[in-house]
């Protein structure tokens, strides 16, 4: 198993990776090992929760080595280039992001295929019926985002550019970093007039009383983006073609964990409670409903969910370019 320190090394090199655009190194892992870097424990990452707590890469035949929570696409990215860890979770963005530097960045699995991205609105917000209107009442108010650059803001200034606006001059957006807590208690204190914020945040703020969904891509309510590929496993070409057989174990154990979000619904609810300690009960059911119809039946890559994406992407700013379907999706040959 990879020493805890090669991927606090990765880390720690992470600018420096980027600065550079160095090349991978091979995996670190023995055969049989594979290491998952992820940005953090957000929705999108149940099925790999699941597929380890119910001993589904065991059965596949694989063992999981490191596990670590990297905060940032950056340093998933990072931790990929120096073979710390063999395959990343992580949202579409990070893998645009790494293909700027890497030609060999591959996506793998399939994850989450709605943008799990919601608007929260306090429960006396106005209603307009018609999402141009909605946005329209967002002009000038105060926007709860996670950070510059981040999916969240990308939201916001993909809606107000939809209307002719522009999201940095007619509104205020307020960078509140990724805790749920500091975004409803922000709300609580009229600090901000709305939240844009990964879910479960407005499961969450109903809970609590304090909001409720105002706009919500997952739902539907913004058509461009229905069904766009939004969670993801990446990694290279060069880490990939040493982990074959690894690989077809995990999309083994990935296609387990997604049936039982939609065939188990009883243990995919008792599973999620488990995975979001401390998560208002409520917020877990209301949420419950949601998962079926955003977690994808199979964790293959579609091409109509990624061309999605890769539009938003475009369209937004979030990239200035991003590779085609052909070029980044991995191809494993006998599998």
């Amino acid at each position: 198993m990879t020493d805890r320190r090669s991927v606090l090394k990765a880390l720690a090199a992470a600018p420096l990776l980027f600065a550079a655009g160095c090349a991978t190194r091979e995996s670190t892992t023995p055969a049989g090992v594979l290491n998952i870097g992820q940005i953090s424990d957000s929705v999108a990452f149940l099925p790999l929760f699941i597929a380890e707590k119910q001993g589904y890469f065991k059965a596949a035949g694989i063992t999981l080595g490191e596990r670590p929570r990297l905060g940032t696409g950056a340093k998933v990215a990072a931790a990929l280039k120096s073979g710390s860890v063999d395959l990343g979770a992580g949202v579409i963005t990070d893998a645009f992001n790494l293909a700027k530097i890497d030609d060999g960045t591959r996506l793998v699995t399939s994850l989450v295929t709605e943008y799990y991205v919601d608007v929260v609105v306090p429960p006396s917000f106005p209603e307009p019926a018609s999402l141009n209107e909605k946005i329209q009442a967002l002009v000038g108010r105060k926007i709860g985002i996670t950070g510059p650059g981040s999916g969240t803001e990308a939201l916001v200034d993909y809606l107000f550019s939809s209307i002719g606006r522009n999201a940095a001059t007619d509104s205020t957006l307020v960078n509140l970093g990724s805790a749920t807590t500091s975004a409803i208690g922000a709300m609580k204190t009229n600090r901000v007039d709305a939240l844009a914020f990964f879910q479960p945040i407005a499961q969450q703020a109903a809970a609590a009383n304090v909001g409720r969904t105002y706009i919500s891509p997952a739902r539907g309510d913004v058509p461009s983006l229905r069904g766009a590929l939004h969670g993801v496993v990446f990694s290279t070409r060069k880490l990939l073609d040493r982990k074959q057989e690894e690989l077809a174990a995990f999309q083994r154990a990935m296609t387990r964990a997604l049936a039982d979000i939609h065939g188990a619904p009883a243990q995919a609810r008792s599973l999620l409670g488990q995975y979001l300690k401390g998560t208002d009960a409520k917020a877990l059911d209301a949420l419950m409903p949601i998962l079926p119809r955003e977690v994808p039946a199979t964790p293959q890559v579609q091409r109509g969910s990624f061309e999605t994406a890769r539009k938003f992407h475009l369209d937004s700013g979030l990239v200035k370019k991003a590779p085609s379907y052909e070029a980044v999706l991995y191809n494993q040959p006998g599998v």
